[in-house]
C-alpha cells in the first residue's frame, strides 16, 4: 500500500481557561475545533501549542511548519504603553508573552505565520504598534462584536494587488467577527483590507515571508484561502 500523505504541521495557540466536561471542572488547554478542522481541510496536520515559557519558542518552531495564532483575550494594554480601558478585559500574561515569543521565532526563522482576530492585534503589537482599546466608543457602533457568542457580518474592501487578494480573489468580503479592538498603529505592516467603517482588518509583513493577520475569523466559514494559503507556503 502507498503511504499516506502528510502534510504540514501547522502549530495552533490555545486558550488556557477553566473547563467542565465529563466528571471534570479543572482548568484546560483548549481551541475551538474549527481551527484545526480548517487546517486539516487545507492539507495541514494541526498540533496545539498551550502557553509555556517564552524560551521555548525556538524549539517548537523548529518543529512545526508553519503557525497560526488563533483569537481570544485582550491583548494586555502595557505590551503597548497605555493603561487599561475600562472596557479591556483582564490581561492574559501567559498568552502575551508566549504568542509574542512565538511571533519573533518565526520572523527569525521564517515560519509562515496567519493570524486570527486576536493574532492579528498580536503582530502588530510584536511590531511596535498599538490597538484601540474599545471600537465602539470610536465608532459609535458594535457593528463588530454583537456580544454573547455572536459575529458580525461586515463588509471589508480588499487591497488589490496584495497577497490577501491572491487568497480570497475578491475585493469585496463579507467576513463575521468578533471584536471590540483593533489595530491603530501598526508600524512596518501594510494594511490590506479595511472595514467600510475605515477599521483595519487585514495586515500583511512586505517580503516573501507569509506573515498575515485577519481581523475576522476565517475559520467560522466556508475557508476564504486563508488557511490554503499558510499550508501551501509550508510547501503543502
Amino acid at each position: 500500500m502507498p503511504a499516506p500523505l502528510i502534510g504540514p504541521v501547522i502549530g495552533l495557540s490555545t486558550y488556557r481557561e477553566p473547563a467542565r466536561w465529563g466528571v471534570w471542572d479543572q482548568h484546560a488547554d483548549l481551541l475551538p475545533t474549527s481551527y484545526a478542522r480548517s487546517v486539516e481541510l487545507a492539507g495541514g496536520l494541526p498540533v496545539l501549542l498551550p502557553p509555556q515559557a517564552a524560551e521555548a519558542a525556538a524549539a517548537v518552531l523548529a518543529r512545526i511548519d508553519g503557525l497560526v495564532v488563533c483569537g481570544g483575550a485582550d491583548v494586555d494594554p502595557a505590551r503597548y504603553a497605555e493603561e487599561p480601558h475600562a472596557a479591556t478585559g483582564a490581561p492574559r500574561t501567559d498568552r502575551d508573552t508566549w504568542e509574542l515569543a512565538l511571533l519573533e521565532a518565526a520572523a527569525q526563522s521564517g515560519t509562515p505565520v496567519l493570524g486570527v482576530c486576536r493574532g492579528l492585534q498580536l503582530m502588530a503589537v510584536a511590531a511596535g504598534g498599538s490597538l484601540v482599546q474599545h471600537l465602539p466608543e470610536e465608532l459609535g457602533s458594535a457593528a463588530h462584536d454583537p456580544g454573547g457568542d455572536g459575529f458580525g457580518e461586515v463588509g471589508v474592501s480588499v487591497v488589490p494587488e496584495s497577497r490577501l487578494a491572491g487568497l480570497v480573489a475578491l475585493e469585496q468580503l463579507d467576513v463575521r467577527c468578533h471584536h471590540h479592538q483593533a489595530v491603530r498603529r501598526h508600524p512596518g505592516l501594510e494594511v490590506v483590507a479595511r472595514a467600510d467603517d475605515g477599521t483595519v482588518e487585514a495586515l500583511e509583513r512586505p517580503g516573501e515571508q507569509f506573515w498575515l493577520g485577519v481581523q475576522w475569523h476565517p475559520e467560522v466559514i466556508a475557508d476564504a484561502g486563508l488557511f490554503r494559503g499558510l499550508v501551501e507556503a509550508c510547501g503543502g
